[in-house]
């Protein structure tokens, strides 16, 4: 089995545990905080695939490093190391928070812009664009982008839209091509 089907499986999994115990939200914020370690301590990767170090030692490490962590997130993430699996934790993560933000009906958007944006235009894009994706809100995280000139460009899952000025240049540029053959 693929490592995003695995990583879906025990994504939801935590999910249904979280589900069941009214606890959604803080597991989300307990799988942020370990997506988190993994990816400002990258050795730590290395030190729990390493052949060198026994199972034992491995277990013991990431109890300690994660003690305060609930139960679950810990034996999740223990249990992904027995079954040499813990390379998977950063798209466990991106599963689970998929299925909570489904629940919520929310969805994580992308949005280019040439400028960092307020949180005013953060919150009009949400409230523009949620509801045509079928969304009650957006999380938007922004990327700068000078190439764009001006507008924004906007990405929700595998949809774009595209408002700026280099898009609507290329288009122009594209339409006088084509008229001059």
């Amino acid at each position: 089995m693929s490592q995003p089907a695995v990583a879906k499986r025990y994504a939801l999994a935590l999910f249904q545990l979280a589900t069941e115990k009214q606890m959604i939200d803080e597991m989300q914020d307990q799988l942020q905080i370990v997506e988190e370690v993994f990816a400002k301590t990258p050795e730590l990767m290395d030190v729990l695939t390493h052949p060198k170090i026994t199972i034992g030692r491995k277990k013991q490490f990431v109890s300690e490093a994660f003690a305060e962590l609930s139960p679950t997130v810990q034996h999740t993430v223990l249990l992904l190391l027995e079954r040499h699996r813990i390379q998977i934790v950063s798209e466990m993560v991106k599963e689970y928070r998929f299925l909570a933000n489904e629940v919520r009906g929310v969805a994580d958007a992308t949005v280019y812009s040439v400028k960092p944006l307020s949180a005013d235009e953060k919150r009009a894009i949400s409230q523009s664009f949620a509801s045509k994706v079928g969304k009650h809100t957006l999380n938007i995280s922004n990327i700068v982008d000078k190439s764009l000139i001006g507008g924004v460009k906007l990405r929700i899952g595998n949809r774009i839209y595209d408002g700026s000025i280099s898009s609507k240049l290329e288009t122009i540029h594209r339409g006088l091509l084509a008229h001059r053959s």
